[in-house]
């Protein structure tokens, strides 16, 4: 077991291979936070909380006035309103009345061997033969009331992961609302910390930024009933010294593809209070007598020896215990993908021509992306009717697949279940379908409305229609899209006090549907997509084992997307194409050669006519595929090192694959702003063994050689120039 409990300190102590969590139930039954950091052992550190009077800082009735102690000034496990403690919280509870208060205290706990379950929603799981994995139920309780509280801990003692959740039980005979209910909290005795966060916005997602925290709140958060392109549910907190390799940092990543929020608070001690949970502007949910309400996941992950350390145990955990797809074991197909090629004007001779030209140079599956179905030939109409217009194919679906399969290719599909147009037939039968508020005029986005999906019939029939076509058709992948923000926030069917509940009951839709199509299909890849990186989040790879990192394509500035990218998702989840040039988002023009390396940082792919390239350009395709193939099991497993920083280094970005067991690596570079009289870089290899030798390109080289000497790299011969090395041990 990973969880201990000590009776006679009332200390429960969670421990991994490299760190420890700890809590105390102290006098008046408060669960205290103790600790959470470095490995230690089980001693209770409740000595280091000093109790003096605030000032202004309330005390709890039981407490009879002592000044010293108050819910205000203390670390608390989670913190709830109404209780006198004046900073952020977890949990906000409506009574009946009116009133918002609550004051939850210790009751009993629970530990077993595994991993709890959440039902309906993404969670990490336990193999069931490892014992490694441990289960902590606190159970905890309103003292006024019968509002019963279980905090969920997960121990993953050999990634270091611990899990929060919550479950919120409603005993009181009475409904509660539910105003906020997060998933967790953390209170660090130090403020002096700097948040990593990582913004965007379409076609720009995940851009690395790190800020100090200040006294008062920082607040990030997604609206948008998505992850969304602006901001990711994945921080890390990490100590103004801390590194790539040294140092102390804190990550917590939300199992979560809805509105989200991550609030850090210094308060007047200079402590820390970090929480992460569902977003509380479009949240209440009502609880009738016996309802229970259970939160999104939180994996927490902490590294002393700096963040590509954080990084590599997230990306452990997520491989093992949190991707289920038998493709995260499998090698990806490369794909060419027709949406740059062709966008809506196609046919099946055009798709066919790009297929046979796939096929030629070594490629392994086409995909079929928008335009394919009811009347759609822009992006103004036809969503929502999900059947085949093959009057514009010329053929049926399965006459176009079996073409394309006779060539030795598989066949892939895209689609975009929650969406509809107005210009449907889906809309004319049923406008109620949409999510919209009656007696206003709908938001648009991308001339389409949202299906709701917080509606079960809404559901069944669109999943009705995508197991139509695929049991049409040998469709062995599908590309499920979403493009737009969610706004009109308003289900048809709920009555107007569960209005509230409707974008996390949306969400629970969508893991209903994904789970359901991964049942009928277990041996479907899956990628998920909205409008590129708007859903890039790990309650996502719980069904899908890749997403669709950005629909920009652009290799320079795919670079800082994947950068910031692979700090908190395995670089293999990543999906990344080549696309033409000049870029269709921003023009650039790149040499056909970085735009491979770059896109073999990901799951390797590509996106433009195939058919339209040079005799010079194609045989260039044919060597990426093989060298793609050749070193797959480098970029699919080994360990993902960030050896720039791209949002510093101007000169070039350089990132490295390395086997976990030291026998090879692939350093990929590429220059993004040349000079004139440049002097040659150096570049310093990581996970090699010291005392081995490896070959690149003819010469050898020891591994204490190439990690603290380091490489010199050539000159590079033009805009964007790049190199690829793979270093062999001999």
């Amino acid at each position: 077991m990973a969880v201990y409990y000590s009776a006679e300190d009332k200390t429960f102590t969670l421990q991994t291979e490299k760190s420890s969590y700890q809590m105390k139930v102290d006098e008046y039954g408060a669960l205290l936070h103790t600790y959470f950091g470095t490995k230690m052992d089980g001693s209770d550190l409740s000595y280091l909380l000093a109790r003096t009077d605030q000032g202004f800082s309330g005390n709890p009735a039981d407490a009879k006035n002592i000044r010293k102690y108050s819910f205000d000034a203390l670390p608390l496990e989670y913190p709830v309103f109404g209780n006198g403690d004046y900073r952020v919280n977890a949990l906000r509870v409506q009574a009946e009345d009116g009133s918002c208060s609550c004051d939850l205290r210790y009751e009993s706990f629970q530990i077993y061997q595994g991993k709890y379950r959440l039902a309906g929603l993404p969670a990490l799981f336990a193999k069931e033969e490892d014992d490694s994995v441990t289960t902590l139920d606190i159970r905890m309780k309103d003292r006024y009331s019968d509002l019963y509280v279980h905090l969920l801990y997960g121990v993953f003692e050999k990634t270091g992961a611990i899990t929060r959740a919550a479950i919120v039980e409603n005993k009181t005979r009475k409904p509660l609302k539910l105003l906020r209910a997060l998933s967790s909290c953390v209170d660090f005795a130090d403020g002096d910390m700097e948040m990593v966060h990582f913004h965007g916005k379409h076609a720009l997602e995940r851009m690395y930024e790190s800020q100090p925290l200040f006294h008062g709140i920082t607040q990030i958060r997604s609206t948008r009933g998505t992850s969304s392109h602006q901001q990711n549910p994945f921080v890390i907190f990490k100590k103004r010294n801390t590194t790539e390799e040294s140092g102390e940092c804190y990550g917590f990543s939300f199992l979560y593809s809805g509105g989200f929020e991550v609030l850090a608070e210094v308060d007047q001690t200079n402590a820390a209070r970090v929480l992460m949970g569902i977003e509380e502007e479009n949240f209440c949910f009502l609880l009738e007598d016996g309802e229970s309400f259970t939160t999104p996941e939180v994996c927490m992950i902490y590294s002393g020896n700096g963040m590509a350390e954080l990084s590599h145990r997230y990306h452990t955990t997520f491989l093992e215990h949190l991707i289920r797809s038998e493709w995260k074991d499998k090698k990806r197909p490369v794909l060419v993908n027709n949406w740059e090629a062709t966008y809506f004007d196609f046919n099946a001779e055009k798709l066919l021509k790009i297929a046979s030209q796939a096929a030629e140079l070594g490629l392994d599956m086409m995909v079929l992306d928008d335009g394919w179905f009811g009347k759609r030939d822009n992006d103004k109409s036809g969503l929502g009717d999900w059947f085949v217009n093959e009057e514009k194919l010329g053929c049926s679906l399965r006459e176009l697949v079996e073409k394309i399969n006779g060539m030795g290719l598989k066949f892939g599909i895209w689609f975009e279940p929650e969406m509809i147009s107005e210009d449907s037939e889906l809309y004319r039968s049923h406008p109620d379908w949409a999510l919209q508020v009656p007696g206003r005029e709908p938001i648009r986005g991308r001339s389409q409305l949202v299906l709701d999906f917080s509606r079960k019939d809404v559901r069944e029939y669109v999943e009705e229609k995508i197991y139509a076509v695929m049991d049409s058709a040998n469709i062995e992948y599908i590309k499920w899209d979403m493009n737009r923000s969610i706004a009109d926030v308003y289900s048809a069917t709920l009555p107007p006090e569960h209005q509230g509940e409707v974008l996390h009951r949306y969400v629970l839709g969508l893991y209903e549907m994904s789970e359901h199509l991964l049942q009928r299909y277990p041996h479907l890849l899956l990628e998920g997509c909205s409008g590129g990186g708007g859903r890039f989040d790990a309650g996502m790879l719980y069904y899908a084992p890749q997403i669709w990192c950005s629909d920009n394509t652009d290799a320079i500035e795919r670079i800082r997307i994947q950068y910031g990218t692979s700090f908190g998702y395995p670089m293999s989840t990543v999906s990344a194409h080549v696309s033409v040039c000049p870029n269709h988002q921003n023009g650039r023009i790149t040499p056909l050669k970085t735009r491979g390396i770059c896109a073999m940082q990901g799951t390797f792919g590509y996106e433009l006519d195939i058919s339209k390239m040079s005799d010079e350009e194609k045989e260039e395709v044919r060597q990426q595929v093989k060298s793609y193939n050749r070193l797959y099991k480098l970029f699919q497993f080994g360990e993902y090192y960030r050896l720039t920083n791209p949002f510093e280094q101007r000169e070039f970005a350089a990132w490295e694959y390395a086997d976990k067991e030291q026998n090879g690596a692939i350093l990929s570079v590429v220059f993004t702003d040349v000079h004139a009289n440049a002097r040659p870089a150096v570049v310093k290899w990581k996970g090699l063994c010291e005392s081995a030798q490896y070959e690149i390109e003819g010469k050898c080289y020891s591994g204490s050689a190439l990690m603290h000497g380091g490489y010199l790299l050539p000159v590079p011969k033009g805009d964007f120039d790049s190199l690829m090395l793979h270093a062999k041990r001999v």
